[in-house]
C-alpha cells in the first residue's frame, strides 16, 4: 500500500483506508474504488503519518498531545471514525482490535528527537552512497 510506512505506522494506515473504503463504499460510490474526496483523505492521512514526530511510538491521534491535521480533514475523519469504527469489528476485526488496543497504549509526553518517519528516512539516504556512473 505504502512505500513510505512501515511498522506501526503501515498498519495505522491500513486501517484508515479499511475505514474510508467502508465509508465512501455506503456515502460516496459505487464501486469498490474510492472516490476522489476520499483519496485525497487517505493520501492526506499518509503524510501526516510518515511525518509524526513519535514515529514507530505514535500514540492514538485521540490522545496525542500535537494536532497534526487541519480543522477540515479532522472533522472528515472524525465522521469516517464514527461512522466506520462499529463496522469494522464485522469487516476487519483484526485492525479494529489493535487499533482499540493501542487507544489504550502509555505513550512518552514529549516525543523523541528526530525519530518521525521521514526524518529516518532522509537520514537513510544521506548516509547511503550513491553510485556514479
Amino acid at each position: 500500500m505504502s512505500s513510505l510506512l512501515s511498522d506501526q505506522l503501515a498498519t495505522e494506515l491500513r486501517t484508515i483506508n479499511a475505514m474510508v473504503h467502508i465509508y465512501c463504499r455506503a456515502h460516496h460510490s459505487i464501486s469498490d474504488e474510492l472516490c476522489d474526496e476520499c483519496k485525497s483523505l487517505v493520501a492526506y492521512a499518509e503524510t501526516r503519518l510518515d511525518r509524526c514526530p513519535y514515529g514507530q511510538q505514535k500514540p492514538a491521534c485521540r490522545h496525542c498531545p500535537i494536532h497534526c491535521y487541519k480543522a477540515e480533514p479532522k472533522a472528515q475523519v472524525q465522521t469516517i471514525m464514527r461512522y466506520s469504527g462499529p463496522r469494522m469489528l464485522l469487516r476487519h476485526p483484526l485492525l479494529a482490535i489493535r487499533h482499540l488496543l493501542n487507544e489504550r497504549k502509555p505513550f512518552p509526553e514529549k516525543p523523541p528527537v528526530n525519530v518521525s518517519n521521514r526524518y529516518l528516512r532522509q537520514q537513510a539516504t544521506k548516509s547511503s552512497p550513491t553510485e556514479t556512473q
